[in-house]
């Protein structure tokens, strides 16, 4: 394994942005940035070895700091997903947040932990991410210490851990926000990607996403991923949710969750190239989004401009406006507590 750094640009403050890359013995590797602590690229092979980047992602740091509205391959804090009316009520107290989406906070707002600076370090095989974020931070309680530390191994596997300690009560919920395209980053619609989930309920929301604290069976609905099928199967259903998302954005119910067990979350497959990716977690939730509005974004890394639906993300996070809903799995976090959480990315071919 062979991990190498370089300085990619720097902010207009005059900061370091480092680009980061994970190699390992058959020449597969990940690209990890700075900006967001962001995942910038992944190289792995297809069914007869070829190696391709099958992550969305731009060609410059400044990209990533000023042009991104898509979030992309960043991890999203305080809080991955959408807060109801940017508020919630801790321990009596009601905290109100920066309103980014409609009338609601996402990502942890305008001023989140995907468009922070942070402090990187190499220890051994491994990157690390750290941040600071101090009591009042758009609007959270209490100080909050946050790690991301990415491994990857001899077998294509992305190990992501999500780690933070807080000095004070305060709420968290972290991810990747990676965008993925098993036949190359350019290579245009993921509507052809088969999915299957392991999640047999999925939740419900308002017009403006947010969940109504329903708990829904997904059978006989267009969010049936239990037996895997294209994207582009029912994404154009007459279905109420489809239309609210403009596609699939939406939160599924995990089966089996039991914190902290690691469990098989979703198989996507690109039959041409036949690469595969296995996601697993101990998160109860995954949102699966379909690149709804990914046009507009930065031109790719390939040299074309995304378009609507060329990359799906699979983000495994705890439910959204879960500190509005007493009944979800919590997202508080305690003085002194530590949160831990991991995402597997296993990649392969058939």
């Amino acid at each position: 394994m062979e991990v190498t750094q370089q300085i990619w640009s720097f902010t207009p403050e005059g900061d370091a942005i480092i680009l980061y890359e994970i190699t390992n013995n058959s020449g597969a590797s990940v690209r990890l940035t700075n900006v967001g602590a962001a995942v910038v690229g992944i190289n792995v092979p297809d069914r007869n070895g070829n190696l391709a980047d099958v992550v969305l992602g731009y060609p410059t740091a400044e990209d990533y700091l000023t042009g991104d509205t898509a979030c992309m391959g960043k991890t999203p804090g305080r809080f991955a997903n959408r807060i109801g009316r940017g508020k919630f009520t801790l321990d009596g107290t009601e905290y109100r947040l920066p309103v980014n989406n409609g009338p609601n906070h996402l990502h942890g707002g305008p001023k989140g932990f995907s468009s922070r600076i942070w402090e990187g370090r190499v220890e051994g095989d491994r990157v690390i991410f750290a941040l600071d974020s101090e009591e009042g931070d758009e609007g959270y309680p209490a100080a909050l210490y946050t790690e991301v530390v990415y491994d990857w191994s001899e077998d294509n596997c992305l190990d992501i851990t999500l780690l933070a300690q807080s000095n004070g009560t305060t709420i968290i919920n972290l991810t990747n926000h990676s965008y993925f395209n098993l036949a190359g980053e350019s290579s245009g619609s993921v509507l052809g990607h088969s999915l299957r989930l392991n999640a047999s309920q999925w939740l419900p929301t308002d017009i403006t996403q947010i969940p109504t604290g329903e708990i829904s069976s997904v059978e006989g609905t267009p969010m049936d991923f239990r037996s895997a099928k294209p994207l582009g199967e029912d994404i154009e259903a007459d279905f109420d949710a489809l239309r609210i998302g403009a596609g699939y954005d939406h939160c599924w119910v995990v089966d089996g969750y039991q914190e902290p067990e690691m469990r098989l979350v979703a198989v996507l497959i690109e039959s041409n190239s036949g690469r595969t990716l296995e996601v697993s977690s101990d998160q109860p939730g995954v949102q699966i989004y379909t690149g709804n509005f990914l046009g507009g974004s930065p031109k790719g890394k390939g040299g074309r401009g995304y378009e609507d639906r060329d990359g799906v993300a699979i983000e495994c996070q705890a439910f959204p406006d879960s500190p509005n809903k007493p009944h979800f799995p919590s997202t508080t976090l305690h003085a002194g507590e530590r949160y831990e959480r991991h995402i597997q990315f296993r990649f392969g071919a058939e």
